[in-house]
Order: C-alpha cells, then sequence, then structure tokens
C-alpha cells in the first residue's frame, strides 16, 4: 500500500513536507503539558505550555531542523522531605511542533507557571523570474552536472 501523500507527478520537490507530515504524525499523543496556539497577528503565533513548577533552569527549547522541541527535566528536590500524599511529581516531558520553512522564533519567556513562546512568520516577497529559453539540444552551462573535479558529466 503506497502511504504517500504527494504521488502526483506534478508535486516536485515537496518531499521534505511529506517528511514533516510523518514527523508530526509521530509525535507523542501524551497531552502533558496542555498547551495553546494562539494568532497573534496575521503573522505571528504563539505557543504557550503550562508548565507549573518548572523553573527556567528545568526548561529547554530547541530548533531541530523545522521541529521546535520543548524539553522540561526537573530534578527530584524530595531531600529528607516526607510526603503524605504526592500529587506533584517531579516530571519530565519532551513536546515537538514541526514548523514551516520561514517561520523565525523571536523569543520565549516563562511566567506565573506558563512558558510562552513568539514564532513570526515574515510575509514572502512575491518573486518573478524570468526563464531564458535556448534554442535547439544544446543545454546551458548552469543545467550541465558537475562531477568531483568539476567536469561536466556529457564532457
Amino acid at each position: 500500500m503506497n502511504t504517500r501523500v504527494f504521488t502526483s507527478p506534478l508535486f516536485l520537490g515537496f518531499d521534505h513536507l511529506e517528511q514533516m507530515i510523518e514527523r508530526a504524525a509521530k509525535t507523542s499523543s501524551d497531552g502533558y503539558p496542555p498547551y495553546n496556539i494562539e494568532q497573534l497577528s496575521p503573522i505571528s503565533l504563539r505557543i504557550t505550555l503550562a508548565v507549573a513548577g518548572f523553573t527556567m533552569d528545568d526548561l529547554q527549547i530547541t530548533l531541530e531542523d523545522n521541529q521546535l522541541v520543548i524539553r522540561g527535566r526537573q530534578a527530584d528536590d524530595g531531600n529528607g522531605r516526607v510526603f503524605l500524599h504526592r500529587g506533584i511529581a517531579a516530571r519530565q516531558f519532551h513536546r515537538s511542533f514541526v514548523i514551516a520553512e520561514g517561520i523565525e522564533v523571536k523569543g520565549a519567556w516563562l511566567d506565573n507557571g506558563l512558558l510562552h513562546v513568539d514564532l513570526v512568520r515574515p510575509v514572502p516577497q512575491p518573486v518573478v523570474k524570468t526563464i531564458p529559453i535556448t534554442k535547439g539540444q544544446s543545454k546551458p552551462p548552469v543545467c550541465s552536472p558537475r562531477t568531483v573535479d568539476g567536469h561536466s558529466s556529457d564532457e
């Protein structure tokens, strides 16, 4: 069975998008920590995670190949403490968000148990490029493949 999404020959160069969809499908279905994604304007977003009990030193945010990864790891501070009930556990988490090409992480801050991460999608400028058409069978020099020694493969 073919599970590829972009099987049409009209979709050229969308392999990376298909990989991002697969990566998003593999992300953890664990609901911890809860989060919101808010659109602040047509070009900006904010991800807010409820991370009560975590300090800034317990949290890490990385951008790994179009994947925003937020990790939290609390140190177990139960040294010498006797708990009659422990409902607030030192729990670690790993939350991933696949983000589109061009989206930039503008900053993050921790406030009252909420971790906020601001993202911005710059407005793309329209690009129009005229492609020259050559006559006959000759190939333009830009298109000829090069080997390791720098010579054309059809020389």
